[in-house]
C-alpha cells in the first residue's frame, strides 16, 4: 500500500463541454485508481486521483488523447490517501 499516492490535480485549456468528465471516469476505472472529477467555476476541472503513480499517469494519457480536449497545464498536490476509498465517480459542478 506504500506505493499508492493520492493528488488534487486542476486542469486548465479546453477541458469543459468536451467530455472530459466521462472520459475521465472511463480512465481511471480502466486502470484502476479512485477519486473524483468536476467541474469548477472559471472553465477548469479539478480531481482527485488515488492509485499508483503509473496508474494516474496512465489516466492522464488516456484523457488528454480524446478528442476536443486540451490541457494546457495542469496544478498538481499531492494530499492525504484515503484508506477506504472505492471507485471513481463525477461529482456535481461546483458553481
Amino acid at each position: 500500500m506504500d506505493d499508492i499516492i493520492r493528488q488534487r490535480i486542476r486542469f486548465h485549456g479546453i477541458v469543459q463541454g468536451v467530455g472530459f468528465r466521462y472520459r475521465a471516469r472511463h480512465a481511471a476505472s480502466a486502470a484502476g485508481a479512485t477519486g473524483w472529477v468536476r467541474n469548477d467555476v472559471g472553465g477548469t476541472v479539478s480531481m482527485e486521483i488515488q492509485g499508483t503513480q503509473a496508474q494516474i499517469d496512465r489516466v492522464i494519457e488516456m484523457i488528454e488523447r480524446g478528442s476536443y480536449v486540451r490541457v494546457d497545464f495542469m496544478e498538481v498536490k499531492r494530499i492525504p490517501v484515503e484508506a477506504d476509498e472505492r471507485g471513481f465517480v463525477t461529482k456535481d459542478s461546483r458553481w
